[in-house]
């Protein structure tokens, strides 16, 4: 018999009476049995080698001798099995008979709990709200329609203001778990809505926050250690050596990504210097490109790596690779027997230049000695991969190359041509640019110069150097920003904040170019700022992600309960719903479809039918109130009578519109505090 806490006791039936019963009980249904504990009887000791102890057995070391059995459920499928394989919408059948999964959320729970043990002592709890307000931080948000008309609340990209008004509060040190929600593309390690580990100190400095997390990590990994020895996959990492710092361009420019996998040993390197001009017409259509390579070692002979690499760039997955704008990459294999050694696309004197390229490498800090020298050859196998783009300062998240990298390292474990390395390479990324040029893909802060904060617009600028170039070139002024990272995933990240108001108004008005209308949504936060906020900063582990990581699963949806599909819809609860037009009319809300595309934009809406919808929205409220004893019922009819009560209704009451309050600027301006007259 299974037991709720996945273990099992051996149960004995010797009546004959209850041998019935029992075989009558469908399988996995709840019982209740009762009977006589007794040790069990073996010739053999236990797994331990030891005898059974009479005053101390362990559950493998009794059996029930049953007196009675009772169904407290019967199950009304047969068929239930753990040999089946469930689909999402029956999420409670997976979680019943997948013991990983069940054990995976054991173990959230357990680190979750340890997590609050660590950082109850030096932090104090606090939960924010999650019903806040529309502010523009640079991701899409949720929306919560309310019964007035015309208001929303926002579901928190994160608690970043509230935690910041905290530290106007008095709170020295805060965390909390946090639920957070952003309406984004979903992906293996994203979720609609998703917990972090949200931290914020006072009067600290960035590396005093990356201290404290790194040494929260390694406690994590000793926890493991002891408690998890067996049953959870957590890689080990040396507990000692500090985590290494790698600014931004170096990540981007030597692994094309901002979340470097260090398991990776082939670098990118710029060889433009060196590739023939017709080549460089073959690969790209730019007219000074930057042209860069990285090189792999498989373990297969030449033959095997040019077949594995065709299978590669003819699979679906390598399409956006062939079709890039900067041209397709180009694909040597060093091959000792051919022309050239296999570089035969560089001539005789490039090929010679391509090699020593890498043969003058010097070692970086985290790469293996062993494994470096070795790869400073070329030796036959070895997969070169070129690849142009253009000729620009790097930003965003990823290069072109860097995501081939990437593909291209998972496609060889997949084919055993690489070997899988099962440790955590933890790193901090730093010096991140404090801006990024506008895109399709990210909303920003809603300004008018043409790039926005790029992570949000509260964190504060690197250095005093880099004040400076907020007046002459804010696009190479660096942020006090730090992400972690560990084999190519971001668990989290943080920053040193912006604690003045005048300098913050100075960002969003002088640098991004924000409308007073937009501003206005801050004015709670310059408020606190200008109560005499401390110096503070803080960072936000992603939950989800790091629970993933160390147990060695690549989607979060493995470490959550009720997670959301691809297309951000939990299949088990059918959600979202389909609104129904009672609850329309009761939030003010009107489907884009249901409005006429060639109707002017003050058309009037048939009132008749509207008020009729509201009054079912009334009568449902009514009974809502009656049913819970609300004793202030008035308030909701005059605000639902009160729009009932009007003549015509039209497309523009129905869309929130922005208070308009104009900002007063007082004292110094952030010019003036930064550049003192005196």
């Amino acid at each position: 018999m299974q037991l709720p806490n996945d273990t099992t006791l051996q149960i004995i039936c010797r009546d004959p009476e209850l041998c019935a019963q029992l075989k009558r009980i469908r399988l996995n249904s709840p019982v209740s049995v009762t009977g006589t504990l007794g040790i069990k009887h073996v010739k053999n000791k236990n797994k331990d080698g030891a005898s059974p102890s009479p005053d101390r057995p362990r559950l493998d070391e009794v059996e029930l001798i049953t007196t009675s059995i009772y169904c407290l459920n019967t199950v009304a499928d047969p068929h239930l099995s753990p040999e089946h394989m469930y689909s999402p919408s029956s999420r409670h059948l997976q979680m019943r008979f997948d013991t990983d999964l069940r054990q995976r959320l054991q173990f959230r729970a357990s680190i979750a709990a340890f997590i609050r043990s660590q950082l109850s002592d030096r932090f104090t709890e606090v939960e924010t709200p999650i019903l806040f307000k529309s502010t523009p931080e640079g991701a899409r948000e949720f929306l919560v329609p309310t019964r007035k008309g015309g208001y929303a609340y926002a579901l928190p990209q994160s608690p970043q203001q509230y935690k910041q008004i905290l530290m106007a509060s008095g709170i020295k040190n805060y965390f909390q778990f946090a639920r957070c929600f952003r309406d984004e593309d979903l992906r293996a390690d994203r979720q609609p809505e998703f917990t972090q580990v949200d931290m914020e100190m006072s009067f600290a400095t960035g590396r005093m926050v990356m201290n404290a997390v790194e040494r929260l990590i390694k406690k994590i990994h000793r926890f493991c250690d002891q408690k998890f020895p067996n049953s959870v996959s957590v890689g080990s990492i040396p507990l000692d050596d500090a985590f290494f710092q790698m600014p931004y361009h170096h990540a981007m420019s030597k692994h094309g990504s901002d979340k470097p996998d260090l398991r990776i040993s082939g670098l990118i390197h710029d060889i433009g210097a060196v590739v023939p001009a017709q080549l460089r017409d073959m690969l790209t259509s730019n007219s000074d490109p930057m042209i860069e390579a990285f090189k792999f070692r498989l373990n297969a002979p030449p033959k095997e790596v040019q077949k594995f690499i065709r299978k590669f760039m003819d699979s679906p997955e390598a399409e956006p690779f062939r079709s890039n704008a900067d041209g397709a990459p180009g694909i040597c294999v060093f091959d000792s027997t051919h022309p050239i050694e296999g570089l035969q696309i560089f001539g005789f004197e490039g090929a010679e230049n391509v090699k020593a390229i890498w043969e003058n490498q010097s070692k970086l800090p985290y790469e293996d000695g062993t494994t470096f020298e070795s790869h400073k050859k070329f030796e036959d196998g070895d997969l070169l991969i070129i690849q142009a783009r253009e000729n620009l300062p790097l930003s965003g998240g990823s290069t072109a190359l860097g995501r081939l990298r990437i593909a291209i390292y998972k496609a060889a474990i997949a084919e055993k041509l690489i070997e899988p390395d099962p440790s955590l390479r933890y790193l901090w990324v730093v010096d991140f640019p404090m801006f990024t040029p506008d895109n399709d893909s990210d909303p920003g802060q809603g300004g008018t110069a043409g790039f926005s904060a790029t992570h949000h617009p509260f964190t504060a600028p690197h250095s005093a150097e880099d004040v400076d170039l907020l007046l002459t070139d804010p696009l190479k002024a660096k942020a006090d920003h730090y992400d972690l990272v560990v084999n190519g995933v971001e668990l989290g990240g943080g920053s040193r904040r912006i604690h003045n108001a005048e300098m913050q108004r100075f960002i969003m008005r002088d640098i991004l170019k924000m409308s007073p209308e937009r501003m206005n949504d801050f004015s709670h936060l310059f408020s606190a700022l200008e109560s005499g906020c401390p110096p503070h900063a803080g960072f936000a582990l992603g939950f989800d992600r790091f629970i993933a990581v160390l147990t060695g699963r690549e989607s979060v949806k493995d470490v959550i309960a009720f997670p959301k599909s691809s297309k951000g819809e939990d299949m088990m609860v059918k959600s979202p719903s389909k609104i129904t037009d009672v609850e329309l009319a009761r939030y003010h809300l009107a489907l884009a479809d249901d409005v006429s595309r060639d109707a002017s934009p003050n058309v009037v809406l048939d009132t008749a039918a509207r008020e009729v919808l509201l009054e079912c929205a009334i009568i449902e409220e009514s009974a809502a109130i009656d049913e819970n004893n609300v004793d202030e019922p008035n308030a909701d009819d005059a605000i639902v009578h009160e729009v009932v009560a009007e003549d015509t209704t039209t497309v523009e009451t129905l869309v929130e519109k922005q208070p308009t309050a104009k900002e007063h600027f007082e004292g110094d301006t952030a010019v003036d505090i930064l550049f003192s007259k005196h």
